[in-house]
């Protein structure tokens, strides 16, 4: 044992010095040392009894050697466990806050030296007597929230003992047992489950250690109240006592106080009941709360009592047990921490037939609240930002917390090429993960993209998933969401305003004016900003001092020497424009005849969007925003963000879009929708971010589900090639989704077309048509085993589908390598129509992982980009541009060489022609031009001629879009 411990023992014999100055704080004080400005010795005053009383204990002092021994026992356990626990978690050091609001402090000091003696860290909250609930329950409020904190004790005064102030305490850090929820449970008889009173448990172990046999004994519990009471009782029940509680008013106090054999007194005893209504050789124990909140208790009387354990023996004994609870409160919390199947509340489905519409099953579906899917997964609740009821962004805080829990399994989904109307990668992704969790009762988490407004005005409409297998609230989750797209069309918009500033400026200024307002003088002092001496380390000036730059210095640093005709940074909007996609800017006489031919783009192909999915940390997104190359100077060398001194900026702007959304399911099972780059000319994939976070949350045994955009040929590719690489993560599965419509349109069937009725090949039995297209399946599971990936085929069934064609593709995967190849119901019956897939995705992922990627980054672009071409699209070989000849010598020039590469091209064949169906053979793949999202990390070559800013068609999904502005729902999403 330490030394701290015999000194608080001993405090307890000291006599009594004079009480030294109150405590008043105006303000609440936190401190974690403890003591100051108490009555170092109150516990030793005896202000129940005189010296008559004491002398009838017997020789030695035996109660005060059981508490003293008993007070040794618990704090040397309790050292005990949590040593063990910081075995295994050696940054884990449990926090007891305690919130006093009185004048006294001697219980601060014995509170600090036991929680020190055992390992503790404790905060005190010092509030002045006269606080007011309010006040009270304000400070209760914010210690339920702070994580660092596992146990909340009241020191307060009994007028402040209501059940809104005991009720407001979080019942897992509520060490003294004074909620409801814990006295519930320990009326029910869950004591293991709940804390108990340390004064009540006090009460009963200094009793029993005592030699007390409480079996058959009657106790009477006079003057105690709420808590402390309901606790007595019952440990004394469970004893097998008979308990009779009494105030200290009632008529037949005296009659009960003779009959008892043990009398607890729980609060102050008035002056006018006389101690000589306790018979002789009565045992008598006082805890009155009145003396552990610093009050002195009842006065003296000469009387002798068969046994006397008095206040301080209590309340000493009840510190050290708070810490024990304490310790247990740490244990339990490190138990949630740990990998355990999620105790999830899914939602019911109640399935109509005919199906009705995605918006209409969404919204006849009602969403948990956003915190109890939170805290169901495990996050706390400091770690998520709420956006109304049914959203919320999860901190990455999160990650730290978890970093030493081991990953679930990740799952990919990708497609065969589909047809314009899409296959329903997203609607296989949500019941997948709604089969896994509501009917399998595995931990699982989908991770999808957030849409671009465009689709959804536009042709595609909504993508939460589609039927009973989608994301809900829908209208939320495609309209706005929590605003990433437009933080990230804010800074995207911002560094194209600082190009074209940044040139106007240099064209009408000479290096001296230019340099003065660069680095102004402020206060008659002048300074670079952090961004600026990062920029004069790049350029080799390794000076601070803006006054000491030589002419050719400061030329060099103020002049960033843009070439407008190597500008590659483009504005952007989340609407589909077609009339923005060639613009002419700086046609207004503020800007001096500058003026050049740019273009907007859709808000999802910016480079930031990439930079946000592939991150994976604030640090980490900063620098890569940092990295972006916006244009080349006129020599030839890149030009970046960090270059025009907008990075921080930048990152501002984005500091709350790196952080996921989390949503739900139709089932209520959870949901990361964050980041949405295009597939075509980015990568097409979900964050990293709301991929680690998802696989540290469902744990070893649990699975992680995400999609990649278009066929696997493009989405796929693009995930193992790049973000894989990115993030470090292993993929263990890929779910393949075809559909019979889209085989047969493979295998020689009539063109598809968004917004036409679908021909009769598609919609009555044609086994020859799927047994034909069933080559783009074959090929397309070829690509996914060249990264050494085991595939479940998911059939995603229509209602026009027959058994023959749902058995022949299923046998047809099979032959081509499929792990498994199963139909899918989910999107006429919810997760219950997945189990099949769910169960076969469960058994590949059981295999050992082969994966590998498809070439090494160190190889020249050109031959990356040769390899891709061969090996995943089938063709003969590639043929350059000059254009992009030359782009790719100047970015191997500029060191950016051994990036991996992001195609960029039509999703809608496995070549570059979208009409070219099946497998194509033997064709030349034309790279017309080649760009470079440096931020991001990767090289994207273009294939033929590819749109980054999408027009709207004759007639958009707008048209039924609407407003009841009644009852304020949107109509006609989808």
């Amino acid at each position: 044992m330490g030394t701290r411990l015999p000194l608080v023992l001993r405090q307890l014999r000291r006599p009594p010095h004079p009480p030294g100055p109150p405590l008043r704080l105006r303000v609440p004080c936190r401190s974690s040392s403890g003591g100051g400005g108490g009555r170092e010795d109150l516990l030793g005053q005896r202000r129940l009894l005189d010296g008559q009383a004491r002398s009838s204990r017997s020789p030695g002092g035996r109660t005060p050697a059981v508490r003293d021994s008993i007070v040794r026992e618990v704090i040397q356990n309790s050292k005990e466990v949590l040593s063990l626990l910081q075995e295994k978690n050696p940054a884990f050091k449990p926090v007891l806050a305690i919130i006093q609001a009185g004048d006294d402090n001697l219980m601060q000091e014995i509170n600090q030296n036991l929680a020190e003696e055992t390992g503790l860290n404790i905060t005190h909250i010092c509030l002045p007597p006269d606080s007011s609930e309010a006040e009270i329950i304000d400070e209760i409020l914010k210690i339920n929230e702070d994580t660092r904190v596992h146990g909340l004790a009241l020191q307060i005064s009994e007028n402040l003992f209501s059940n809104k102030v005991l009720n407001a305490l979080k019942p897992e850090k509520d060490v003294d047992g004074v909620t409801d929820i814990n006295l519930g449970k320990l009326v029910r008889g869950d004591a293991h489950e709940c804390f108990v009173s340390p004064v009540a448990k006090a009460v009963i172990e200094l009793l029993e250690k005592s030699g007390v046999n409480l079996d058959g004994k009657k106790i009477l519990v006079v003057g105690a109240h709420g808590s402390l009471e309901a606790a007595l009782q019952c440990l004394f029940q469970r004893k097998g006592s008979m308990t009779m509680s009494s105030q200290w008013k009632t008529p037949q106090l005296q009659r009960k106080l003779h009959e008892a054999d043990i009398v607890v007194l729980g609060s102050r005893k008035p002056e006018e009941i006389p101690l000589t209504w306790i018979q002789p050789g009565t045992t008598v124990l006082n805890c009155s709360h009145d003396f552990l909140s610093g009050k002195v208790a009842c006065g003296s009387a000469r009387i002798h009592f068969g046994g006397l354990i008095e206040e301080d023996d209590v309340s000493l004994l009840a510190a050290a047990l708070r810490i024990q609870n304490m310790v247990s409160s740490g244990r339990r919390w490190l138990r949630e921490q740990q990998h355990r199947r999620w105790r999830l509340h899914c939602l019911k489905l109640q399935p109509l037939s005919p199906v009705p519409s995605d918006i209409e099953i969404s919204r006849g579906q009602t969403p948990k609240a956003v915190d109890v899917l939170a805290k169901e997964i495990g996050l706390l609740a400091d770690e998520i930002e709420i956006y109304g009821k049914s959203k919320a962004k999860v901190r990455l805080s999160v990650l730290e917390r978890l970093k030493n829990q081991a990953d679930g399994k990740y799952v990919l989904v990708a497609g065969i090429t589909p047809t314009p109307l899409g296959e329903g990668k997203s609607t296989v992704t949500i019941g997948l993960v709604q089969a896994l969790t509501a009917h399998l009762n595995v931990n699982s988490f989908a991770c999808l993209r957030q849409p671009s407004q465009g689709p959804t005005f536009g042709v595609k409409g909504g993508a939460a998933g589609g039927g009973y297998a989608q994301v809900i609230p829908m209208e939320e989750f495609n309209l706005h969401l929590t605003g990433d797209i437009h933080a990230i069309t804010a800074a995207n918009n911002l560094l194209a305003a600082a190009i074209d500033t940044r040139i106007l400026h240099e064209n009408t200024q000479t290096d001296k004016a230019l340099y003065n307002r660069l680095v102004p003088l402020v206060n008659s002092v002048r300074e670079f900003s952090d961004i600026q001496l990062a920029r004069l380390k790049k350029l080799g000036i390794n000076k601070t001092d803006p006054s000491t730059l030589t002419e050719e210095e400061v030329s060099k640093f103020a002049r960033l020497d843009i070439n407008p005709s190597t500008i590659t940074w483009q504005r952007v909007l989340d609407t589909n424009d077609r009339f923005l996609r060639k613009i002419t800017i700086g046609q207004g006489n503020t800007e001096k005849g500058y003026s050049r031919q740019a273009q907007f783009d859709i808000a999802v192909a910016s480079e930031i969007m990439a930079v946000l999915a592939l991150t994976d940390s604030l640090a980490d997104m900063k620098a890569r925003l940092g990295r972006m190359v916006v244009a080349s100077d006129k020599s030839g060398q890149p030009v970046t963000a960090d270059d025009l001194g907008v990075t921080g900026a930048l990152t501002v702007l984005m500091k709350d879009a790196i952080k996921p959304n989390l949503m739900q399911t139709l089932e209520g099972t959870p949901v990361f929708v964050h980041a949405g780059p295009f597939a075509n000319i980015a990568h097409g994939n979900s964050s990293v971010l709301a991929d680690k976070i998802a696989l540290k949350l469902v744990g070893e045994e649990g699975f992680v589900v995400t999609e990649a955009g278009f066929g696997a040929d493009i989405g796929m590719e693009k995930f193992f090639n790049i973000k894989c690489r990115a993030s470090g993560l292993v993929p263990n599965v890929v779910v393949l989704v075809a559909t019979v419509r889209a085989l047969k349109m493979h295998g020689g069937g009539p063109i598809v077309t968004a917004g036409v009725p679908l021909k009769k090949e598609y919609t009555e039995e044609n086994i020859q048509l799927v047994a034909d297209g069933c080559c783009n399946l074959q090929k397309q599971i070829q690509i996914a085993q060249l990264f050494g990936v085991p595939v479940v085929v998911a059939l995603n069934v229509f209602k026009t589908d027959t058994r023959a064609e749902i058995d022949l593709v299923c046998e047809l995967a099979k032959r081509a390598g499929a792990f498994d190849a199963v139909p899918c119901y989910h999107w006429s019956v919810g997760g219950k129509g997945s189990v099949d897939l769910a169960r076969a995705v469960r058994e590949a992922a059981s295999k050992r992982s082969r994966f590998q990627f498809l070439y090494d980054v160190q190889l020249p672009v050109v031959d990356k980009i040769r390899t891709i071409a061969q090996a995943v699209y089938g063709a003969k070989d590639i043929e350059l541009s000059p254009e992009a000849q030359a782009k790719i010598d100047r970015y191997t020039q500029q060191g950016f060489g051994n990036l991996p590469i992001c195609m960029a091209k039509t999703h809608l064949s496995l070549s570059h022609e979208p009409d070219k169906k099946g497998v194509p053979r033997d064709f030349i793949l034309p790279i017309s031009d080649v760009r470079a999202s440096i931020g991001a990390g990767f090289i994207y070559p273009l294939v033929g001629t590819m749109s980054t800013m999408p027009g709207l068609p004759t007639r958009p999904c707008f048209y039924d879009i609407d407003l009841d502005t009644g009852t304020e729902q949107v109509k006609g999403l989808f």
